[in-house]
């Protein structure tokens, strides 16, 4: 292995199997850095194409999103790091198909309990074709200044305070992820701070060693000294032992190994990665520090005497003269996040949207204040959820169930009215179920389906200014206004719309008054004597009910009531209604393999 720096400021890298946070602290990384263009070129999540939106300092920039390893690579040929965060289960799997790719010089595999035989295999792959692995069960790695990998040193304001935006005279590895960034602050206190830190893993086998990334920090110039933290179990530590007593080494190293605590229990002890495990006394903590002490390293007494060893030991080469302190510099001030921010109190934001009939941000949805786990548990039905999300607020049963009376009443009449043509034209013509219940919905209007909204409005202005049906009907007539709810073009007197004679009926039976509806037959009765089809329909007697039961109910003001009429609820049953028809025609129609439709030329009139 060996060589020099393995990162720089224009590295960038492949970021597998995506993870928000990770690449928005890369990011932040970079901007803080003074980089020139994001570290990260490209995600790859397999299957998936696109871009993922995040932020380069206040600049808000796509990533490519690529489906395999090998699309990527092709892409980018620039990037040479491949940062892995799959699960352990295909963590093998990826990291070497991304050895295997021309381009990828560095793999840091994140997972914890890669099978120690797979690992292996990647180990023998990248020493053969002189690449490195950083990992399993790592937390990758960083040069200050230039580049990180992932998560490594952790939040922006620890970054900052362990001085990694700008780089200094260190060189630090250790096994443990979360040890290092308690290092990087140690070191950061008492010398100029990190050039670079690597975590190699907790693991037995790690993809590369202690003593190859000292080796390799020895080749780099701007390091002048280095601190490694090993720990019980395994022996690693003593390849670099054996570095330090060849001369391989020719700069200080200052080296403690933790687990000596563990001679305090009567058993051996496994701590938290899956190689701190003594196997024996060569394992032991006290046997690794002892050997690099006496091969030349630094090691203090404890680990409280850590730092103090590190301090001595920069200050011994800045009075060398071998060591000039880095300048500091000032970072610049990552932009902080909107809903961080506003969490923080330090921002407020206008929402976009507002909502009043319900709120998913709890355990489970409510509806106008109501837990669905209630609706369901008090056998609410179809009229009590319009009831809670069109007029925010239980209705009585009475009431709800005229609302599904009416939904079950207007659901369907019949392929022949032009909402229901409409719809089976469209399903033969091949097209998908919204398109087809689009189509017929869109007939929806003044002559089709939409007047219940205009009957109830002129009904409720003539009751309430007093008018009798004489003026109303004839005032209407010189406004050249056909009066809503009137007419129909197949029902009459002595053929009645069977729906109209149903609500009725209901409206007498639970309905604490009619007025409206009653005022309704009243019109119905004068324009009778006109034609013998201006009979009350459908439209006319949801219309006239609708107003009595909100008036009836007591539940609405007279201003709410207006509303209702002017919003356009009334006409938003016949659509909720209608719409299970039209989805009934267009299932029959794709059920029954109707053909393209064409309208036969003999049923139009061709003139000039």
């Amino acid at each position: 292995m060996a060589t020099g720096n393995l990162f720089s400021k224009t590295t960038q890298a492949l970021f597998y199997n995506y993870k928000q946070l990770p690449i928005q602290r890369m990011l932040d990384f970079d901007f803080l850095c003074g980089r020139e263009t994001p570290s990260v070129a490209g995600i790859i999540n397999p299957g998936a194409e696109g871009f993922q939106k995040l932020f380069f300092g206040q600049e808000e920039i796509a990533i490519p999103v690529h489906p395999s390893i090998e699309a990527a690579c092709s892409a980018h040929p620039t990037a040479d790091v491949f940062i892995n965060f799959a699960s352990f289960r295909s963590a093998a799997a990826s990291s070497l198909s991304a050895l295997k790719q021309p381009t990828i010089r560095v793999v840091a595999i994140i997972a914890e309990g890669v099978p120690e035989a797979d690992t292996k295999q990647l180990i023998s792959y990248a020493r053969a074709n002189n690449k490195v692995v950083i990992g399993p069960a790592t937390v990758g790695g960083i040069q200050a200044g230039a580049f990180k990998i992932g998560d490594t040193a952790g939040t922006i304001d620890n970054i900052v305070q362990c001085k990694l935006y700008r780089p200094g005279s260190v060189g630090f590895v250790s096994k443990s992820g979360g040890m290092s960034n308690e290092l990087y602050n140690t070191i950061a206190r008492v010398t100029d701070g990190i050039y670079e830190g690597i975590a190699i893993g907790g693991d037995v086998f790690p993809g590369s060693t202690l003593s190859d990334h000292i080796l390799r920090f020895n080749n780099i110039p701007q390091i002048k000294m280095m601190v490694v933290l090993g720990e019980l179990g395994g022996r690693d530590e003593y390849s670099l032992v054996e570095a330090l007593k060849e001369g391989k080494v020719q700069k200080p190293v200052v080296a403690w190994v933790s687990g000596t605590c563990a001679r305090l229990f009567k058993s051996e002890v496994q701590f938290g990665h899956a190689g701190a495990k003594s196997g024996g006394e060569l394992e032991s903590a006290q046997a690794k520090n002892e050997a690099l002490r006496q091969a030349g390293a630094v090691v203090p007494t404890s680990y409280e005497a850590l730092e103090s060893a590190i301090k001595e030991t920069f200050e011994k080469l800045v009075e060398e003269g071998k060591i000039t302190p880095v300048s500091e510099v000032t970072p610049p001030q990552i932009p902080e996040d909107l809903s961080t921010a506003i969490k923080s109190g330090k921002v407020r934001a206008p929402t976009h949207i507002i909502s009043t009939i319900s709120d998913d941000r709890g355990d489970e949805p409510c509806y106008a204040g109501v837990p669905m786990s209630t609706i369901i548990e008090r056998g609410y039905g179809v009229g009590d959820v319009i009831s809670l999300l069109w007029f925010k607020r239980s209705l009585p049963r009475y009431c709800t169930q005229f609302i599904e009376i009416c939904v079950m009443l207007c659901a369907d009449h019949g392929p022949c009215v032009s909402g229901a043509h409409n719809t089976i034209v469209t399903a033969r013509a091949g097209k998908d179920l919204v398109s087809s219940l689009v189509s017929g919905l869109l007939t929806i209007g003044p002559r089709f389906g939409g007047a219940i909204d205009d009957a109830a409005r002129y009904f409720k202005d003539a009751h309430d200014r007093g008018l009798t049906p004489y003026e109303f009907v004839e005032s209407m007539k010189k406004k050249g206004i056909r009066v809503p709810g009137i007419g129909h073009r197949i029902k009459s007197r002595d053929n009645r719309d069977k729906r109209v004679q149903l609500l009725q009926k209901y409206a007498h039976t639970h309905f604490p008054n009619v007025k409206y509806m009653e005022y309704a037959v009243q019109v119905e009765t004068y324009t009778l004597s006109k034609a013998n089809n201006l009979v009350l329909n459908v439209d006319g007697a949801i219309g006239s009910l609708f107003l009595d039961l909100l008036s009836g109910s007591g539940m609405f003001t007279k201003q709410e009531i207006d509303e209702i009429v002017d919003i356009g609820y009334l006409n938003g049953l016949f659509v909720l209604a209608r719409s299970i028809g039209l989805i009934g025609h267009t299932f029959d129609q794709k059920r029954l393999k109707q053909p393209l439709y064409r309208h036969p030329w003999e049923d139009v009139l061709y003139t000039k």
